[in-house]
């Protein structure tokens, strides 16, 4: 059913486990068999102790973009379109032709063919893919960079939780406090808006009392029966004057890279993204959303999602080139993934529609086992779709990726909290996919 590489096992031998080595290789030479052995113990050696990564990065892919055209090819069947496959390190993992660059960083991820939702609608799946659960209208449930700075205290100058670029749908806090939501920026190249004074320091701070001795007296007339949240206006504003006298605040400047970094990006608002999630990452901020758009192709599939990959290819593969180069890696989470993908069929229209019901994850980083394609789609599908999980092989509802993502970074996700209306929640529902962890 796919391009080769065995489901829920990894394509390089240092992933393979013994049993599978013992069963697998006793007659193929003691020479060969030493190798394998002695790449064994350095893969126990490497991840004997790590530990969790401490920040993430999302790579949210506006749309829906299309497994076939990306991360899960099927070339020369009725289902592959135009898309070529192309080789990787991992044996037998190939994935789509625009993807060349990110192609030679394969054996440091891990695919996820056959994730699932119960969500088409844009908005919809765009909550279910950044939460882990459904809307509700009771309820706002927070996304995973909002639980990562709550469960994971630390004093960094600037917010903790970026969103670059945002789309409709940004990150929300949900019910941990609008304090989680994500800080909402555009493209790098613009400076952030409203963080550097316009007067000098002396009439700033005087303009700083004079607010304050407006705003308090009206909170303390008020009758507060919940002090701690009628006074995070305080601790807002403390942040906000931290942030704008803070040094951290050059990490968002991605004109202070070198040209040739900037150059691997490539010349984009999302490359320049990228760029700057690592920087920002760098200096300590928990989670940072970068949102390519555009990914939407329900006419002229193959150029639309082409045209995407080739914002994408370049920004994805420097991201992990740069986060490798600068020692973070093994510190960051990375997640590139969007609400749903798309149909198998191609439409009237050269488009494809969409599709919740097995599509592509990518995982890299912290704790994520690299060279690991876990689950498969049929390359020949059924043409009568009323019932497409058929076509997949160990399918992976949308909450698992999400407990996957808790269990590496040790985020207790079954650990019960009261939200304000004392309704008892759990950061996850889902079970973890111990195929592509690496455990401590």
């Amino acid at each position: 059913m796919t391009d080769g590489t065995p489901s829920g096992h990894c394509g390089s031998p240092e992933h393979f486990s013994r049993r599978t080595l013992l069963q697998g290789t006793l007659g193929a030479g003691a020479l060969w068999l030493t190798h394998v052995a002695e790449r064994l113990a350095l893969a126990d050696e490497r991840s004997r102790g790590r530990k969790a990564p401490r920040s993430v990065i999302v790579l949210w892919l506006n749309g829906g973009p299309s497994q076939l055209e990306t991360f899960d090819p099927h070339p020369g069947t009725w289902i592959g379109g135009e898309t070529r496959a192309i080789d990787t390190p991992v044996k037998g993992l190939r994935i789509g032709s625009g993807l060349a660059r990110t192609a030679e960083w394969m054996d440091r991820l891990a695919v996820i063919r056959s994730v699932t939702s119960k969500e088409g609608d844009h908005e919809r799946a765009t909550y279910n893919m950044k939460t882990g659960f459904r809307p509700d209208p009771t309820l706002v449930h927070p996304s995973i960079g909002a639980v990562l700075c709550h469960q994971k205290r630390d004093d960094v100058e600037i917010p903790r939780h970026v969103s670059i670029l945002p789309g409709p749908w940004p990150a929300r806090g949900g019910y941990l406090g609008d304090e989680y939501d994500a800080f909402r920026m555009g493209d790098p190249a613009n400076p952030i808006p409203d963080v550097r004074r316009r007067v000098p320091q002396e009439r700033f701070r005087r303009r700083v009392d004079d607010l304050l001795n407006v705003v308090e007296p009206a909170f303390a007339r008020g009758r507060l029966q919940d002090l701690d949240r009628h006074t995070l206006h305080q601790h807002s504003f403390r942040a906000a004057l931290r942030m704008m006298s803070s040094e951290q605040l050059a990490a968002f400047d991605v004109s202070k890279e070198p040209a040739s970094v900037r150059a691997a990006f490539g010349d984009t608002p999302f490359g320049r993204g990228c760029l700057a999630a690592v920087r920002l990452i760098g200096v300590g901020v928990r989670c940072v959303e970068v949102t390519l758009s555009g990914w939407d192709s329900h006419a002229n599939n193959h150029s639309a999602q082409h045209a995407r990959l080739e914002t994408l290819d370049p920004a994805m593969s420097a991201l992990i080139r740069e986060l490798h180069e600068r020692e973070l890696f093994d510190d960051t989470l990375i997640l590139c993934a969007g609400e749903f993908g798309r149909t198998p069929r191609i439409n009237d229209a050269g488009g494809r529609d969409h599709w919740p019901h097995g599509f592509s994850v990518v995982l890299g980083g912290g704790r994520i086992r690299g060279g690991v394609v876990y689950g498969e789609t049929n390359a020949n599908p059924s043409r009568d779709e009323h019932d497409p999980l058929k076509d997949v092989a160990l399918p992976r509802p949308v909450e698992d990726i999400h407990a996957t993502i808790y269990r590496a970074l040790e985020i207790d996700y079954e650990k019960e909290l009261q939200t304000p209306i004392g309704r008892p929640m759990t950061f996850s529902k889902g079970t973890p996919i111990g195929e592509i962890l690496e455990e401590a």
